[in-house]
This record gives C-alpha cells, structure tokens and sequence, in this order.
C-alpha cells in the first residue's frame, strides 16, 4: 500500500493526471460544447408568436435562397477538382517527368503560391484582371467590345482558386512521382511502349493514392472556400455564414440558426468526405517494384510537334502564375497615382508603400486646398498595419507554439498507451477537428462564448473587448491540432526504443528520459512544424472574418480592408500601394519560412555535418588569410 502511495505521489504521475484533466476540459469545452451548442439552436428557434419551433430553419432553407449558397458551393467544389487536378498534374509532369527545357525556372514560378496565398493571391489576380485591371485594361483597347466585369462571379472564382490551389500538387504529387521506380518505366519503354502510354498504363496507377487524397483536399477547399467569393462577389456557403453571424433578428429571419445550419451542412460534406478517404487508405494501395529502386529520369518527349506544344503549355502557365507575383512587386515601388491608374511610371519609383509618410493635400467641396498630415503612409509607418501585423505575429505565435507543446506531450503518451485504449481515445480526440470545417469551429466559438453566463470560462464574455484575441488564439490552436498531430507523431517513430530502455536503466525518469532523450530527437521536424502552422495562421483570413471585431483585427483583415476608404477625405491615399506592399512582405516572409524547412531543415544529418564542415573550412581560410596579413610588415602590406 505504501508503495502505491509512493508511485501515485510521484512528480510524474501528478503531471500526467494534471495534463490528463487539463486535455478533458479543453477538448469539451473547446471543441465538444461549441459545436453541440451550434447543432441544437437549429432546433430551438422561435417563429413570430415567440414560440419554439424546431423545424422553423428547416422550412426556411427549402422555402428561400439558402439552398443556392450550399449548390454554388457544390459547383464551385466539383468544377474546381477538374481544373485543379488538371493543371496540377500539369506543371508537376512538366518539371518533374517530362525533360522540358527551363525546367527548374518554370518549378520555381509554378511554386509561388506557397508564398502568397488567401487574401493577398485574390488581391494580386484583381490587380490584373479587375474591370480596371492591367490585363483588362489592355484587353480592352485591343478588343473594344470585351466586356470589362468579365473578372466577377463563378467563372473569376474558379479561374483564381484553379491556380491558388495547386500547391498541394506542388508538394505531394511531386514527391510522388520523385519516388517512381524508374526500373518499371524503363521495362515498359523496353517493350515498345510508347511515353504516353507508358505514362499513362505505368506512371498514373502508382500515383492513384495521392491523387485521390489531393481530389478529396481540393473538393473540401472550393467547398470551404472564403477569401475568393468574398473579394469576387460569389455567393456561396462560407462568405454567408460570416455574413448571417453578424446579422440580427432586427435585420431578417432567425440568422444566427440560419448561420448554424449552412455550418452543420458544410460539416457533414465534410465528414462524409474524409470517411471516404479513410476507407479508401485502409484498404491499401501497393505496387510491386524492383528490389533496388532507381531514380527516375525525365522523359524526352521525341514528337517533334508534341514537344513543341508541350513547351508552349509549360511557359503560358509559368506567365500566368508570376504576372501577378511580377507586378505587384514593380507597383509596390510605384507612386499612388501610378496604382491608382494601373500605369507604369518608370521615371518615378519610391519606397513610400513600405516606410516614411507625406502629407496629402486635396480640393473641398468649398474649392479650398486642405493638408492631411501623413495621409501617405508606408507599410511599417501606418498604425493600422503595423498593427495588424504585430497583432497577427503575437497570437500566430502563441497558436503554433501551443499546438506544438499539446501535441508533443499528447504523441509521447499515445506511444507509451499505443496498445491501449486511452492512446487510441486520444488522438482520436486530437483529430477531431479535422471531422469539422474551420468555419463552424469559429462560428461555434463566437455564439457559445458571446454570453457572460458561459459557466464553463468562469462566466465571462470571451467575445468582448479584447478578450476575443484570446478566442482567436484558441480556435487557431484547436484548428491545426490534427495537421501537428500527424507531422509530429511521424517524427516520435525515428526514435530508437533502445535509447529509451538505456535512459531508463540508467534511472532516469520518463520526465528527464523525455526532456534529454526524446525531445532532441524530435525537435527539428517540431521546429518545422511550428514554423508551417505560424506562416498559415500569419496571413489568415477565414477565421479572422468570423470574429470580427475592433480589438481582433488581424493583419489579412487590414489587407482586405484598407482599400475601402482609400482617398475619402483625404485618408489613405495610397492604401492600394499599402496593399501591394503587404503582400510582398507577406511573400518575404512566407519565403523565408519555406527556406528555412525545406531547405535548411530538409537537410539530412550527413548534409548538415558537410555544410557545417564547409563553413569551418571557410573560416578557417579567412582568419588563416586576415592572419598573415596582420603579421606582415607594413611595406609587404602596400
């Protein structure tokens, strides 16, 4: 009996009881009650005589418009895996199979959406094929009768999300095909085959798993799609939903049960969506290969025709993808009146959108000249934006921080219970927002926690004041729980359960074994993932739209937002050149992180060792060379 006092008493076994009650209040006060809160005020709403009736929204989604949102969605969302799946196998066969000239030139310009994506991609492709686009701009002089709102609606929706969202295709599917044995091509060209075919009765089976997991991705996406709709005029379920939570009873019809509905609706799609997939990956996809793999080899493509067809098709992409990365960093530079008139001005460049201010003077209606002091302003000189930007920074790192620290400690107890129930309960519980859109975890979070009788936070009001930041925090934190879960949890197989045995006999408790052992193992891909979650949350838009308010406007809410009073009154003259700098820095940055994992941090331990030798050689040859300088004699030395 002492003995069992003794073991429940230790550090360690108060920690995981602790940790253990501390997970159970998050997971059903932050992601169980919200959304159950959610379901039932579907069912318990009230009509005109004040009475309840359960079936109220019901009526109305079949009797009004609601019904369109949800089937503009389905369009876009069906539409959207044709395209996507079309130009994504695209420019991944055109720099990764197929032996096309420029190629690495062409990777890099197909890649640029894995710096700039939401708000700032749908603000680039306006900037060019907006009514008074450059493109359209263009079009126009040379065809007078081309209607000039063609960018607008369903057709600007999928043209824009068609190449926004081929990053996916980028990242998987090309180390799909990086992984092909080159061993099983190489017989079937031996055979007579010709490329296509072989392409297409070799190549394609092999790449069947991922690309039914991309086809499922890219249907949720145009399914959940927000930024695009909303800046392009596209009425579909997200940009409602937003809509109808800020709404009132005084304004229409029940909106908040309305909002509710479209929520569970984009959440059943959801869940039937993944089901599927889970399926599908149990069953198992293996293809039989050589017992010693050979890289592949890109394909020379030997009809003349095809080959010069296929190159004309690679470089038109590559135009359409880096015009709008081109353009919007020329016209950063440029001056407001140069934006405003969609003009380039190549005798007048200014560093003004990023930093310093001017005053603007403007006519009244009196026809006197009025001064505005600092109504230019640059990106890191305007309070709105540099704001946002720290405001952005602070809970995307606080987010991807506790994400990481959650799910550490959640993946080292799964793999000590892996063969017991409560690992199990666990990670299930960790994927579980995974089952659920983004949009109905935040629209659960806004309802639930706008009320001072929410007994589970102490009776506060998580929606006021700036207490919705910390609201904002949690739904970031709860969003990219799955997405750590499934890096991190790769990562704890690399270690070696005889480093752990040795700790152990060593007498080191499972806390330091953890702390000196496991945890120096892991950190680099927990670093990586720290730093993919912060540049997803950092330009984030769907979530922040949801809990709008004064006091949590984030840096993707200032993007969209800085051009609608542009000029008015003499204010933000050149918030459009604001705005094209935002999104240059917002590439930088973004940039910079993808560098920094998949360049830096792709390294293997061997590459590391080698890089680290080479900047020792590289000292050592500098301070050897500045040494002997040093030490001769002055006239040697002139």
């Amino acid at each position: 009996m002492d003995k069992t006092l003794q073991r429940r008493f230790r550090p360690e076994f108060i920690f995981r009881l602790i940790g253990g009650a501390f997970f159970a209040y998050l997971f059903f006060g932050f992601m169980l009650l919200p959304c159950l809160n959610t379901l039932t005020s579907i069912f318990t709403t009230k009509n005109a005589a004040g009475e309840v009736d359960p079936f109220a929204v019901i009526r109305f989604f079949f009797a009004g418009n609601m019904g369109r949102y949800v089937w503009n969605s389905l369009k876009l969302a069906v539409c959207l895996v044709v395209t996507v799946n079309v130009v994504g196998v695209s420019i991944v066969l055109l720099t990764e199979y197929f032996d096309i000239k420029g190629a690495k030139i062409l990777r890099l310009g197909y890649m640029t959406t894995l710096i700039y994506s939401g708000v700032a991609l749908v603000t680039g492709y306006l900037f060019l094929y907006d009514s008074d686009g450059i493109i359209t701009t263009l079009l126009t002089n040379a065809f007078p009768s081309f209607n000039k709102d063609w960018f607008s609606g369903f057709n600007a929706v999928l043209f824009t999300m068609t190449f926004a969202c081929t990053s996916n295709h980028a990242l998987f599917l090309r180390n799909a095909i990086r992984g092909i044995d080159y061993n099983t091509v190489e017989a079937a060209r031996n055979m007579g085959a010709k490329p296509f075919t072989v392409l297409w009765k070799v190549v394609f089976p092999t790449l069947v798993p991922t690309m039914f997991s991309l086809t499922v991705m890219t249907f949720i996406t145009g399914l959940c799609a927000m930024s695009a709709p909303t800046l392009l005029g596209y009425d579909s379920i997200n940009p409602e939903i937003v809509r109808l939570a800020g709404s009132s009873v005084a304004d229409e019809s029940f909106p908040q049960a309305r909002a509710a509905l479209l929520s569970i609706i984009l959440a059943l799609f959801t869940i039937v969506l993944l089901t599927i997939l889970s399926s599908y990956e149990r069953k198992g996809h293996y293809l039989s290969v050589s017992k010693t793999k050979a890289k592949l080899q890109k394909q020379k493509i030997t009809n003349p025709v095809a080959n010069v067809l296929a190159h004309i098709y690679a470089y038109v992409l590559f135009i359409i993808y880096m015009t709008p990365v081109v353009m919007i960093v020329i016209f950063s530079f440029q001056t407001y009146g140069a934006i405003r008139m969609k003009k380039l001005d190549l005798t007048h460049w200014t560093i003004i959108n990023f930093i310093g201010s001017e005053d603007y003077q403007y006519l009244t209606n009196r026809g006197t000249y009025k001064t505005r002091k600092g109504s230019i302003s640059g990106l890191f000189s305007n309070e709105a934006t540099l704001g946002g930007i720290k405001l952005s920074f602070i809970m995307s790192a606080i987010a991807a921080l506790l994400a990481c620290v959650i799910v550490v400690v959640a993946c080292n107890y799964i793999f000590k219970k892996r063969n017991k129930k409560s690992g199990v309960v666990l990670e299930y519980c960790l994927l579980f927002p995974w089952l659920l859109p983004t949009i109905l975890i935040c629209y659960s979070y806004r309802t639930f926690f706008n009320s001072e009788s929410v007994w589970y936070v102490g009776n506060s009001n998580l929606y006021y004041a700036d207490r919705v930041r910390l609201l904002i925090i949690l739904a970031y934190t709860v969003v990219k729980l799955p997405f750590s879960l499934r890096m991190i949890k790769a990562s704890f197989y690399a270690i070696d359960e005889e480093l752990e045995d040795a700790a152990r006999n060593l007498g080191a408790s499972g806390l330091t074994t953890f702390l000196r052992v496991k945890l120096p193992i892991i950190l680099p891909s927990v670093l990586a993932v720290f730093a993919l979650n912060f540049n997803a949350l950092f330009t984030e838009y769907d979530m922040s739209a949801t809990f709008a308010s004064s006091y949590g406007t984030t840096y993707a809410m200032v993007i969209q937002s800085m051009c609608a009073e542009e000029g008015l009154y003499g204010y933000n003259v050149n918030a459009s050149g604001r705005r094209c700098a935002s999104t240059v820095f917002i590439m930088l940055v973004s940039g910079l992180i993808l560098y920094l994992v998949y360049g830096v941090g792709a390294r293997d331990l061997g590459e590391r060792l080698e890089a680290k030798d080479r900047r020792r050689k590289r000292r050592e040859k500098f301070l050897s060379h500045f040494q002997k300088q040093k030490a001769a004699p002055a006239g040697a030395r002139t």
